[in-house]
């Protein structure tokens, strides 16, 4: 089965998106990538949501060599003209298998839905989390309520000089524990 991958950013008070989705308060270019060309590199392609991918799409140029899979109801299925996606409409578990059969190894998986529903699912191995130095006081959660504790094993934690920190959890089994915060 392919194994997931999270990379993201939350504010210091754990939101991902200000409550209308905006994301004006992530930091803006720098010759500073806080380690993402290092993680994408080890990815076969991208797994993200709806929400994610209309982010995505609103700025301008494609900026994925990699495929990608966008889950969606309301999307047409099939593939994005002028894009590497190809947009599906599957559980999690479905989703890890058909990307299996297609030699995916790793996936990066994007968005808070979808991060939360492949935890619940058990499909995530490695989070990487940069947190922000800023409260927003308010937006869209990265995590949301659990049945139970799950407990991480930290492998590693950086900072940077602009106040980022970022640290590298593995995702112990069991997996699929969480399902309460499945259908998020």
């Amino acid at each position: 089965m392919t194994s997931g991958h999270v990379f993201i950013a939350t504010s210091l008070d754990g939101f991902i998106a200000r409550p209308d989705g905006a994301l004006d308060w992530l930091p803006q270019g720098g010759a500073e990538d806080y380690g993402y060309a290092d993680f994408i590199a080890r990815m076969d392609g991208i797994v993200m949501g709806r929400a994610s991918y209309e982010t995505v799409r609103g700025f301008g140029d494609w900026p994925y060599e990699l495929p990608v899979i966008v889950l969606s109801h309301t999307l047409p299925p099939g593939p994005v003209e002028g894009t590497t996606a190809e947009v599906l409409s599957a559980p999690p578990e479905q989703v890890m298998a058909e990307l299996a059969s297609r030699g995916w190894e790793r996936a990066y998986v994007d968005g808070g839905a979808v991060i939360r529903d492949f935890l619940a699912a058990g499909l995530i191995e490695e989070i990487v989390l940069t947190r922000v130095p800023v409260l927003l006081g308010a937006g869209l959660p990265l995590f949301g309520a659990l049945d139970g504790d799950l407990t991480l094993t930290h492998e590693a934690t950086r900072s940077w000089p602009s106040g980022l920190v970022q640290s590298r959890y593995h995702v112990p089994e069991p997996r699929g524990i969480l399902p309460e915060m499945q259908g998020s």
